[in-house]
């Protein structure tokens, strides 16, 4: 096994023996920096349950991805705080944190919690003994933790890759009104996975330059999914973090709606520093504070997609 130090580039050869577990912390003899290294993988073949059915059966119609290639756009608050009004509605809701950083899972104050990863590497034919059951009624979570960046270097390639997600949520469509799944900011395994799985995908995005052009880079992306994976996926825009007292933000938001009619929700989520209040106190906002102006947005969001998916 090479070691490579990412401060000094000094290379190191380990002997694999040396090292048992899928990541470890190094440091370079050289330079005295102190990293993550991991051991490396070879692409694996993927044991899925139900390959024909993954890629023939029809659409998971309850399926809703929340993503954009660019960070910061409120993702992870628009998957929880979405979640947590969509099971106020007295919907049957699961979250899927299908991200590396496992932020949602954090958010919810979950720590040491399993992953997609361990589903694909035990015996388990079903995610279902993995979801954890939140203390809100009718919201349940499947965590994330750091050893899902091994998926993407295990089976980052493998033939059909795109339909891993979709194969195991097969199984448990059934038990749930809608299923949210936060993505990471890139395009790899877990946002097309996700993007395979999902019949709709809500693009969060803040009223700034920098985060229109982020918009047209997955829009390009689902129009691939379309004809690779998922022909049936439908993209929404949902405006975030919106400053009302801002003349460019206001400027950038009619500019959205006119490029891009008919894609972009009535609802906006405006900026609201209770948001982050209750990140700090993992809870979703509205629980935090029922008065929050975008925890009440949130819920007016959970209204319109019900509307889209009745």
């Amino acid at each position: 096994m090479i070691v490579v130090c990412p401060s000094c580039q000094t290379r190191y050869e380990l002997s694999d023996r040396l090292v048992q577990e899928p990541s470890f912390i190094a440091r370079c003899t050289k330079c005295r920096h102190i990293f993550s290294a991991y051991r490396p993988v070879r692409i694996e073949e993927i044991n899925f349950l139900d390959l024909d059915a993954a890629k023939g059966r029809k659409d998971l119609d309850n399926v809703v991805a929340i993503s954009n290639q660019k960070g910061g756009v409120a993702k992870t608050s628009t998957c929880l705080n979405l979640g947590l009004s969509l099971a106020l509605h007295q919907k049957r809701v699961l979250m899927i944190d299908f991200d590396v950083q496992a932020n949602l899972t954090i958010s919810l104050g979950y720590k040491e919690t399993t992953s997609f990863y361990e589903v694909l590497n035990g015996s388990a034919d079903s995610l279902e003994k993995f979801i954890v059951k939140t203390k809100y009624d009718n919201l349940s979570l499947f965590p994330s933790n750091k050893n899902m960046v091994l998926l993407n270097k295990k089976y980052f390639g493998a033939r059909n890759f795109e339909f891993i997600l979709k194969d195991r949520l097969l199984t448990i469509q059934e038990h749930y009104d809608y299923i949210l799944i936060d993505t990471p900011p890139s395009i790899e395994f877990f946002t097309l996975n996700a993007l395979t799985a999902a019949r709709k995908v809500i693009i969060p995005s803040q009223c700034d330059y920098l985060s229109t052009h982020g918009i047209d880079q997955i829009l390009k992306l689902i129009q691939l999914i379309k004809v690779k994976t998922n022909p049936n996926i439908e993209p929404r825009i949902l405006i975030t973090m919106f400053d009302k007292e801002s003349t460019a933000s206001k400027m950038i938001c009619t500019k959205l709606k006119r490029l891009y009619p008919g894609l972009t929700y009535n609802t906006l989520i405006e900026m609201d520093p209770r948001i982050r209040e209750a990140q700090i106190m993992s809870m979703p906002v509205l629980q935090y504070n029922q008065q929050s102006k975008a925890g009440l947005q949130y819920h007016r969001l959970a209204k319109e997609l019900l509307g889209q998916l009745s």
